[in-house]
């Protein structure tokens, strides 16, 4: 090893007791429970549901409450309690409101805290007193390892624990105490966090929910396609960029844009004032309970209109400058007949409906106006100097990749493209061919290039960001075309249908989800494929867990626009040491509804797969680092202190 490293480490571990208390350390840790992990996926703006599933742990929290206490509390006093861990601040609040005197007050209080103590020493029992230090509350770390670390409590110290808690309570610091052991359960429930992609679009707040995994204990997110465009925005890509204002004015939620992240939006509405009129197809769909006025509604609608036609244009020149991407059926302004008001595709001449090409030029249908190109830099220029955006995809883009192998499983939102044999679809882009994990190597390259030179606009690599959007061999789309356009325009469904990839019919085969996971070099008898993306029918039967269990689909519908064809609202996989388990989840009305009645969103728990021995930190992606931590101590042991 070289000696100017280990010169470096020993800097650290500067005595022989040091290094070998480490080695010692590591090697104990190696052998612990591994830890909960958590995937969900698809959350699309749904802070409030996904805040409630990550604070009870897809249930965790009320596991842990019930396995301790369901001897001594009710199944309402469980409820109550577990209401408490999840929202701490809140429910405090209610249950202080609800005694008639102090002294029942500070009886509750002490209850409470011993049963918190409990608690927390129940949910860390497989992690080390360093991990539970570190999640504890920093101002009440000595006084919560005083109570954990009870000694004698019964002869001479148990006056001294009591004291510590009436203490708390008298100087007014039980409701920050209770709040911090609330807080540090969430931690200890789940040791890491997966998001299976598409954390933005549809949904009112995905800020919030990025707001959340900024500041989460341990978190990675494999991107969405709608997480892409995002990225693809602030990289520069003007297309990608109208693309995440049309899908924001469709489902009324502009003000992600405009208010969140500070986005001026005037320049677009006085092009959207000048040139269009009210136009049904292009209404907003209603995504909450507040009422816009007639006025607000026809200026979402002109704004939906204005930029629907700005993203058309621009797909031309990349369609054209592109060849390889095979998208020229795509050249859809090129196929209208505009005396006709119709459009000739696939050989069928369809009439078009709530047309609004009053910014079309027949001649050269995909130039911008000037007034168009002007509001563009514009709004570019805005994207690229909100604080707030930038913070959230500098997130996005360093805690997140295309796929993650991650403990033996491979993660990824969307597909691996296949061909109708189940082999890895080709793509060719300048003159070499990609499949398989190379695809979406070369993939993630061209996205974290565009991301790193914003400057670069019209380059292979941004432009493959919107090929990642849209484009037939893209992992995150993975549909022939979409028909955007269509939708809009041409009253005939058939023409609305996007023919998904081979993949979503192939992967109900365990052959096939082998076939990918050693395309990974994962084992495919230990291995599976945590999948998003689609969402998954189960009010028409369909099942998630997909080819003997090698695949589990998590998409289950936490966005509202689907969950009246899924059924349910949303999957979210717990995955420890004694194996995985599938978690449907009912629709989440309000905290508020949780807070009052105890109600949770919680449904049938399905097993996927049972550890035959329980797994250890030893056989995780974590354990292989310890394992190199270990192989430098022992390294930095042999040459400094055993010469």
């Amino acid at each position: 090893m070289n000696t100017k490293f280990l010169d470096l480490l020993a800097q650290r571990y500067d005595s022989e007791e040091k290094v070998v208390t480490e080695i010692i350390n590591l090697e104990a840790i190696l052998n612990l429970p591994k830890g909960t992990e958590h995937f969900v996926s698809d959350l699309h703006g749904e802070y409030q549901a996904f805040q409630h599933v990550l604070r009870n742990g897809s249930g965790r929290v009320k596991e842990k409450i019930t396995d301790i206490f369901k001897e001594r509390l009710s199944e309402k006093e469980i409820d109550e309690f577990a209401t408490l861990v999840y929202y701490p601040e809140e429910k405090l609040q209610l249950m202080k409101n609800s005694f008639v005197n102090e002294e029942e007050l500070h009886q509750w209080y002490t209850e409470i805290i011993e049963h918190m103590i409990k608690l927390i020493a129940y949910a860390s029992s497989k992690y080390t007193r360093s991990k539970l230090r570190k999640a504890l509350p920093k101002q009440f770390v000595y006084v919560i390892e005083e109570l954990l670390y009870k000694t004698d409590e019964y002869i001479n110290k148990k006056p001294y624990y009591s004291k510590i808690i009436q203490q708390i309570i008298s100087l007014g610091q039980a409701d920050k105490l209770v709040t911090g052991l609330a807080y540090t359960t969430q931690k200890l429930v789940v040791d890491h966090l997966h998001v299976v992609g598409d954390i933005y679009d549809r949904g009112p707040e995905p800020d919030k929910i990025m707001d959340t995994l900024v500041n989460y204990h341990s978190v990675d997110i494999q991107w969405g396609n709608h997480d892409v465009l995002w990225l693809g925005a602030f990289a520069g890509s003007k297309v990608c960029l109208a693309n995440i204002i049309r899908i924001s004015a469709r489902y009324d939620n502009l003000d992600i844009i405009e208010d969140v992240y500070g986005i001026n939006l005037r320049p677009l509405l006085n092009l959207a004032e000048k040139y269009y009129q009210d136009n049904p197809a292009f209404r907003p769909k209603r995504n909450s309970e507040e009422e816009h006025s007639d006025h607000e509604q026809l200026q979402i609608t002109k704004i939906h209109q204005a930029i629907a036609m700005i993203q058309f244009k621009l797909e031309s020149p990349i369609i054209k400058r592109r060849p390889y991407f095979k998208m020229s059926e795509r050249l859809l302004l090129e196929k209208i007949d505009y005396d006709k008001n119709e459009i000739i595709i696939d050989g069928t001449v369809y009439p078009l409906e709530n047309s609004c090409f009053s910014t079309v030029n027949p001649e050269k249908p995909d130039q911008l106006l000037e007034e168009e190109e002007q509001v563009l830099d514009r709004l570019l220029f805005s994207v690229q100097q909100s604080e707030k955006l930038a913070r959230h995809m500098k997130f996005l883009m360093k805690n997140g990749s295309l796929y993650l192998k991650y403990n033996g499983n491979l993660l990824i939102h969307g597909c691996i493209p296949l061909d109708e044999k189940g082999n890895m679809e080709k793509m060719v882009i300048e003159d070499k061919t990609y499949a398989g994990r190379d695809l979406l190597d070369i993939f993630e390259h061209h996205l974290r290039y565009s991301f790193a030179h914003p400057e670069e606009t019209d380059d292979l690599a941004t432009d493959m960001v919107w090929y990642l959007w849209s484009g037939e061999y893209s992992s995150l789309f993975g549909k022939k075309e979409m028909t955007t356009f269509e939708r809009y325009f041409i009253k005939d469904k058939q023409t609305h249908i996007e023919r998904k990839n081979l993949y979503y019919y192939l992967r109900e085969k365990e052959e096939i989800c082998r076939k990918i996971l050693m395309e990974f070099d994962l084992d495919p008898d230990q291995g599976h494929i945590i999948n998003g993306h689609t969402p998954v029918k189960e009010i028409d039967g369909e099942n998630p867990i997909k080819a003997n269990g090698k695949m589990v689909v998590i998409d289950g519908g936490f966005s509202k626009a689907y969950q009246s064809t899924t059924g349910i609202a949303g999957y979210t996989l717990l995955y420890n040491s004694f194996g995985m388990q599938l978690v449907a989840h009912k629709h989440f009305n309000s905290k508020e509804d949780v807070l009052l009645n105890g109600t949770d969103v919680l449904s049938v728990k399905r097993l996927v797969d049972k550890e035959l021995e329980r797994k250890k930190v030893l056989e995780t992606n974590v354990g292989e680092e310890l394992l190199q931590e270990v192989t430098m101590l022992i390294n930095l042991m042999e040459y400094r202190y055993m010469k």
